[in-house]
């Protein structure tokens, strides 16, 4: 079960944690308690939204124990440079954008973005999990989306505004 399941655990706490130690700790505390519970669990459903609540949950506990401690800066001139090569890697440019944007988001509304938008649940299925009201799971979804918009448009590199031929002639 853990074999199948290990994938869907481990990308669930690295996206609300950023941090791939940490949602590898997440992960394992989480598949320790699931053999705990194990013969609590009805069905192959119910392991699959327990497993999704459970990683949830301890991945925000996880953010939290870490916020209580104090980070180290990072050197950001020790990481490597990525050259562009291609148009092709545009794509993963933006995939890797939207991917700090969202770690940028607070803990629950990261957790509830990341379960909708990547693990594809309902927002019926995430209030379930994360045992909060729909109506709530909806506005963090607005929110989150309206900010990741908004901090899209900030961090979007500035482009020259696009010039026709009739304002070519008058300049």
């Amino acid at each position: 079960m853990m074999l199948e399941h290990q994938s869907m655990v481990f990308s669930i706490a690295l996206r609300v944690v950023t941090d791939r130690g940490v949602a590898e700790e997440v992960a394992q505390d989480v598949f320790l308690e699931l053999h705990a519970q194990l013969p609590e669990l009805e069905s192959p459903e119910h392991v699959l939204f327990w497993l999704r609540r459970v990683t949830t949950h301890r991945s925000i506990d996880a953010l939290r124990r870490r916020k209580s401690r104090p980070e180290t800066p990072m050197d950001w001139n020790e990481l490597p440079e990525i050259p562009d090569t291609s148009a092709a890697e545009d794509d993963e440019g933006l995939s890797s954008r939207l991917q700090q944007l969202v770690a940028s988001l607070p803990a629950i509304p990261r957790s509830v973005v990341v379960l909708r938008y990547q693990e594809e649940m309902s927002p019926e299925q995430i209030a379930a999990a994360l045992q909060m009201p729909v109506a709530t799971v909806k506005s963090h979804l607005q929110r989150s989306l309206r900010l990741l918009r908004e901090k899209a448009a900030r961090s979007a590199p500035r482009q020259k505004p696009w010039v026709g031929p009739l304002e070519r002639q008058a300049q």
